[in-house]
């Protein structure tokens, strides 16, 4: 990396805050609008597919591979799409030498939880009824999308259904309740998020549910016997207390857990791994983190 990279990107968030408490449809055209500017590799062809009643963005895998990665993306469950996040889901799906299918699920405020977590879960039931083994499965997300990633691992847990080989989780937005310490100690020097944003977008997704609820707050769900994941965040994010936690808490449940904070990265720098080079190496280290727990 080098200052004028980070300095960069930092006067790009900076300059184009998003801010979730505004009406959905000004925000997503924001957000909609950012990304769209965002390179995605003229190599990776696409398709528009439905998989358990969801639809999504399908990518092959660069060989031909049993493995697949079921791809949920971030945007505090309220923006984002499938087609948006192509140049991330991509690259990791690419990275890992797996095919990917990212998923549109239902954004609130018009639907509120669970409904995203549904999809997500319709989607991983659809991977499986179309023949593709839990052990050949790895789900991975960003952001909010980490959080419905661990979302989907406590539902499948409680419903008893087998966990996927492994889960990865990109700054994983965790704790809806924001109780964590970083939320003050970093809140100077995030220029992405804003803890009165993410209560905001919260408080939108949850309707009447309690933020304490684990299906909507993972970081306080059981993880004795969750898929191993890993967890990638950086350490100037409001949500990295959410990372440290969840890896704690995870570890002392016996799961198999790695978690990396990297230097002076903000939130869901991986995004920007076009103008990055941390971005471009965290995501290369989950290409080689994910390839060693699938099955061959």
């Amino acid at each position: 990396m080098t200052s004028d990279e980070l300095a960069q990107l930092r006067g790009m968030l900076a300059a184009a805050p998003i801010d979730f408490s505004t009406n959905a449809q000004e925000v997503r055209a924001m957000f909609d609008g950012m990304i769209a500017t965002f390179p995605v590799d003229e190599s990776y062809n696409f398709a528009e597919k439905t998989i358990g009643g969801i639809t999504g963005h399908w990518l092959d895998a660069p060989k031909k591979s049993a493995n697949v990665m079921l791809y949920i993306h971030g945007g505090a469950m309220l923006v984002g799409t499938a087609f948006g996040y192509r140049g991330l889901s991509g690259n990791l799906a690419q990275a890992s030498g797996v095919n990917m299918f990212s998923i549109d699920y239902r954004l609130a405020p018009e639907h509120q939880f669970p409904a995203a977590l549904d999809d997500c879960h319709a989607a991983y039931e659809g991977l499986l009824a179309e023949g593709f083994a839990a052990e050949n499965i790895v789900v991975a997300g960003d952001s909010a999308g980490g959080g419905l990633v661990l979302s989907l691992l406590l539902k499948l847990k409680g419903a008893g259904k087998p966990q996927p080989a492994a889960a990865v989780l990109l700054s994983p937005w965790a704790d809806l309740t924001h109780s964590g310490e970083t939320m003050k100690t970093k809140k100077d020097v995030d220029n992405s998020l804003s803890q009165v944003g993410l209560q905001a977008g919260a408080e939108q997704y949850l309707g009447s549910t309690k933020a304490t609820d684990p299906l909507a707050s993972p970081l306080f769900g059981d993880y004795a016997g969750i898929a191993p994941m890993l967890i990638e965040v950086g350490s100037e994010e409001i949500l990295l207390a959410d990372s440290t936690r969840l890896a704690a808490k995870a570890g002392e449940a016996k799961v198999d857990v790695t978690l990396h904070v990297w230097p002076e990265m903000p939130h869901d720098w991986s995004l920007f791994s076009f103008m990055l080079s941390e971005g471009r190496d965290m995501i290369a280290e989950v290409g080689t983190w994910v390839s060693a727990r699938l099955a061959k």
